[in-house]
């Protein structure tokens, strides 16, 4: 029988495993691809070396494996390449918005208006010595303007404009000598229901009129229930003339709009069935205006520049006049030329920008595509509705809400003043929602300036002007500019993003981090892992041995006494050939084959004989 199993245990199996870690080891060290991995046993009968050997693979091992780690941070920090390409092409124009950079006395509102004049006559008189001139007013019912006034004229007292002392000379009397009135701050008293008041002042005594005076003028404007009253277009008396690519304008190419501030406002080329196309770079084949710049019947107190604000911008976003545009001096032609610019971002795990907008968590409150301004101003508002009860009013008006009025909304000044600071503080998050758009159109722009007309053709122009526009001549200096927006050439830059890192570059990296550390290949990669394999089938082989070698020295049955272990020591020698005794014991006990037979003395007899 022990023949039999040693031939057997000779005989080569399908799958076999190595007897002990040391076989295991030895021969992967023997065989492996891997450099320095037969140093380990052909100089084991030097224990130095061997020892040296051990650490310089081990070393080598755990250096490898860090440059590992540093690849896997840099592929999972999700870097991108910048990638610029310079595209020619014929290019649609942008939209251009024009506004008449003063707001204008609509005839629905102009007898408030005219009552707030004289309510900041008096209030300039009281504080700066000043007399303001107001225009002529011709108000046609004395009654209405009795109770317009008595109610305007009871809020305008409760935002009073006021002088304060600056923070280092709040102890000081008022007519202390060492006060002088530059020491003064200016600004206007906002209360709430609890009459909690705070001073919204001002360094500037110009910023503080401009700002107490925009604040009562927006409540005026809240008040009209329909703002199509406000829209009071004057296409002509504003633009004399338009041309874009030799091409005359007409009424199909621009919309019209009324801004609190800028007042008329006209947007060409925004989103019409037949978009403008430039053929050609240069003035001659862009937009071309000759637009008034004069100011009769305005309103000085909101605006104290003259001339005209202009704004590029793409279609289907809104013109952002206060952001984006920027001022056309009279008696100036201003030539803008444009670049456009284009940029794509990756999204994803590359950068947090959006798509469309769908997944930021701010409602879109404008009829146009997202943008992080759009946001930024649509989560403004919101948080306005949500916290003071009424929407501000240069910002669109969301569902079942109402424009705040101080006839209405007593308290919305201090509200709005107290939101607007935690606003610019990023307090209410909005910079941190809005994120920025996965693609966007910008424009880069420049400009050159150039007296227009000149001394020697101002006369004829603006005869020509007055006979065709009938155009009444006050100032020939302040009464027209010029405004040429073009492409400055053909080709236009498209900023792009690609990864950086990709799956490809990721194997490539750590293929030649292998191989540097190693000189080895793929196949090494998996005698490695082989190795492992091994391991792990190597420990659970043994350990199931184990198992069942306590199994067997630990038979079933009941736990023995003191005694019956001492005699178990006792017989212990005796047992050395265990097979040979159980063979010994079968024999003796077993019957023999007469015995199952009846029992009698013939038998007995037999057996004696036997």
């Amino acid at each position: 029988e022990e023949e039999q199993q040693q031939k057997e245990e000779q005989q080569e199996g399908l799958i076999e495993f190595y007897s002990s870690y040391q076989e295991l080891f030895q021969f992967f060290c023997s065989n492996t691809t891997i450099h320095g991995a037969i140093r380990l046993v052909c100089s084991k009968k030097n224990k130095m070396k061997t020892a040296f050997w051990s650490v310089l693979f081990f070393l080598t091992f755990g250096l490898m494996y860090w440059q590992f780690g540093i690849i896997y941070r840099d592929y999972f920090s999700y870097p991108v390449n910048l990638n610029l390409n310079l595209n020619s092409d014929r290019l649609t124009f942008p939209a251009v918005t024009l506004c008449t950079l003063n707001p204008y006395r609509y005839s629905a509102i102009r007898k408030q208006l005219d009552k707030l004049d004289q309510i900041t006559q008096q209030t300039l008189l009281d504080l700066y010595d000043y007399n303001m001139s107001l225009p002529q007013s011709d108000w046609s019912t004395v009654s209405t303007q009795r109770r317009s006034s008595r109610s305007l004229l009871h809020h305008v007292q409760r935002h009073p404009l006021r002088r304060q002392k600056r923070d280092n000379l709040v102890n000081l009397p008022e007519n202390s000598p060492s006060v002088d009135k530059n020491d003064w701050k200016i600004g206007f008293v906002l209360c709430n229901e609890n009459n909690d008041c705070f001073h919204q002042a001002y360094s500037s005594g110009v910023d503080a009129v401009r700002e107490w005076y925009s604040f009562h003028y927006i409540n005026i404007l809240a008040q009209m229930p329909d703002a199509k009253a406000l829209d009071e277009s004057d296409f002509e008396n504003f633009i004399y003339s338009c041309r874009f690519n030799e091409a005359t304008c007409d009424k199909a190419n621009y919309t019209h709009f009324h801004h609190p501030l800028y007042g008329n406002c006209y947007t060409f080329n925004d989103n019409s069935s037949s978009l403008w196309t430039s053929s050609m770079p240069g003035i001659s084949n862009g937009l071309s205006l000759v637009v008034r710049t004069e100011q009769n019947d305005f309103i000085p107190l909101l605006s104290t520049v003259t001339g005209a604000r202009v704004m590029v911008h793409d279609q289907n976003e809104p013109a952002f006049m206060d952001d984006g545009g920027f001022n056309v001096r009279p008696g100036i032609e201003t030539s803008i030329s444009m670049r456009k610019e284009m940029t794509e971002r990756l999204g994803g795990s590359y950068s947090d920008c959006t798509e469309d907008g769908s997944d930021v968590p701010v409602q879109n409150l404008y009829s146009s595509r997202y943008t992080e301004q759009v946001c930024i101003r649509s989560c403004f508002q919101l948080n306005m509705v949500e916290r003071c009860g009424c929407a501000y009013y240069f910002y669109p008006l969301p569902d079942g809400a109402e424009y705040c009025d101080y006839t209405k909304h007593t308290a919305w000044g201090y509200c709005y003043y107290k939101l607007l600071a935690e606003f610019k503080g990023d307090v209410l998050g909005c910079f941190h929602k809005c994120r920025k758009p996965c693609k966007m159109t910008q424009y880069q722009l420049s400009a050159g300036y150039s007296r227009w007309p000149s001394a020697v053709s101002e006369d004829w122009v603006f005869h020509v002007l007055s006979q065709q526009n009938k155009y009444n001549i006050t100032s020939k200096r302040n009464g027209v500019a010029k405004v040429n927006i073009f492409f400055e050439e053909w080709n236009y830059k498209t900023n792009g993003e690609s990864p950086a890192f990709t799956v490809v570059t990721l194997l490539s990296q750590l293929g030649n981090q292998w191989s540097l550390w190693f000189g080895s290949s793929v196949l090494s990669v998996m005698e490695l892992a082989e190795l492992v394999l091994d391991f792990i089938v190597i420990t659970f082989i043994l350990a199931f041995r184990r198992f069942r070698s306590r199994q067997k020295l630990s038979p079933p049955g009941p736990p023995p006494t003191s005694q019956d272990n001492a005699a178990f020591q006792d017989e212990a020698p005796a047992l050395s050939a265990p097979h040979r005794f159980t063979v010994e014991a079968v024999v003796t006990t077993l019957p023999s084959y007469n015995s199952l037979e009846p029992r009698g003395p013939s038998r007995d007899g037999e057996v004696g004989h036997e």
